[in-house]
């Protein structure tokens, strides 16, 4: 549950344009410390695009983007020096082909924080081992199933210590009987009390451990609230209709 009230990251009407495809249109989204949120929607809702605009990987064209009060549009903000506090897991793993496990866990330490090489993979060995592959440290990621190098891939994102970690479909690039366990470790991170952002199609994740859902369509945010709200008993038609296409049956409750 979230440890505060007090916003970490918030987003004051914001807006992003690819052209004349208007894909955010006026959001208004806060994280508190301590919150895991998962952002659901269908394709093209603007889900992604919001994610990527909190850590200005899409500058957006209007609004504000404040992590921890700190407008990171502001042309005088240290964007590296703020990322560096929020991970980020995309979709596809983008680990370093020719490099082992440990390695992808510690370029960014050595070459961004300048950190010694021995505490660089001090850490890093202890964040494999946080998302079971302490066994896996000399794997080259094509040893690797797609479950394992995206758990790579979130260690890497670990040894950097954010405070705020986001996930772009962390699953949808895995076969199924892979998505499991990269589930379970993201549920171990929310249950240690780090603040997530999760764009997922995992309802049965997102009901079981998310304290907030947002459900998104046509670049706004149609309706939020507890997942017991907005996944078990949804107010809005759009909402509705979306989850009676992504819900198979047996978990419609």
């Amino acid at each position: 549950m979230p440890a505060t009230s007090e916003p970490l990251i918030a987003t004051r009407d914001l807006h992003k344009w690819f052209g004349h495809n208007h894909v955010l249109q006026g959001i208004d989204f806060a994280v508190a410390r301590g919150e895991v949120v998962c952002v659901i929607g269908p394709s093209g809702s603007g889900k992604s695009t919001l994610l990527r605009c909190l850590n200005l990987l899409e500058r957006p064209q209007r609004g504000a983007v404040l992590f921890h009060g700190e407008d990171l549009v502001d042309p005088d903000c240290d964007i590296d020096a703020v990322r560096r506090h929020i991970g980020m897991v995309f979709q596809q793993f983008n680990l370093f082909p020719l490099h082992n496990a440990l390695h992808n866990c510690t370029v960014a330490l050595i070459t961004v924080l300048g950190m010694k090489r021995a505490e660089a993979e001090h850490i890093a060995r202890a964040n494999l081992e946080r998302v079971g592959l302490a066994d896996k440290i000399d794997a080259l990621p094509a040893s690797l199933s797609g479950g394992q190098q995206q758990r790579v891939a979130i260690a890497r994102a670990l040894s950097m210590d954010p405070q705020l970690m986001l996930f772009d479909e962390p699953t949808s690039a895995l076969d199924p009987e892979l998505v499991g366990e990269v589930l379970a470790v993201m549920r171990k991170l929310a249950e240690a009390g780090m603040t997530m952002i999760v764009v997922t199609h995992e309802m049965t994740f997102a009901r079981q451990v998310a304290d907030r859902v947002v459900f998104m369509d046509d670049g706004g945010i149609v309706e939020q609230g507890p997942p017991e709200e907005v996944v078990g008993a949804p107010r809005e038609q759009r909402t509705q209709d979306f989850l009676q296409r992504v819900l198979d049956p047996v978990h419609t409750g």
